[in-house]
């Protein structure tokens, strides 16, 4: 057998080979739930009464069964408007620290939103993906 015979029945096994695994690896694993990102959310951190700092948000909101994109999708400026209400009302201020907020809170408030804005169980989990503080210096130290 020659060389490019062999590069040739190589090449033949692996591509026949391929489609039947990646099939396979498909249909095993369940498909990801829909979600929604929505980056650049500027939200303030409040302390003492005082406005001390803005930390930047990119959420990813997983949406429940029987929810679609092409339906959250058009309602995520009523999220942003809801989650910037809900962080001047009871802001979501980690305590001595202005560069993060409390993630739960955050959650928990874009969870309730949702309940409001799209209905009950059409966000099920809420993934803060990033935290960009707008200001770094001039912060307290942390303990």
């Amino acid at each position: 057998m020659d060389r490019r015979s062999l590069i040739v029945a190589g090449t033949a096994a692996v591509a026949s080979a391929l489609p039947r695994g990646a099939a396979a690896a498909s249909s095993d694993s369940p498909a990801a739930p829909a979600s929604l990102g929505i980056a650049g959310l500027g939200l303030p951190v409040i302390e003492g009464g005082r406005l001390r700092n803005y930390v930047f948000v990119a959420l990813r909101l997983e949406l429940g069964a029987g929810k679609t994109l092409e339906q959250i999708k058009p309602k995520e400026a009523f999220f942003r408007d809801a989650l910037v209400k809900a962080a001047h009302r009871t802001p979501f201020t980690v305590p001595g620290d202005w560069t993060r907020l409390d993630e739960r809170a955050l959650s928990a408030a874009v969870v309730a939103a949702a309940n409001g804005i799209s209905g009950r169980g059409s966000v099920v989990r809420v993934e803060i993906v990033s935290q960009t503080p707008r200001r770094r210096a001039g912060m307290p130290s942390r303990p």
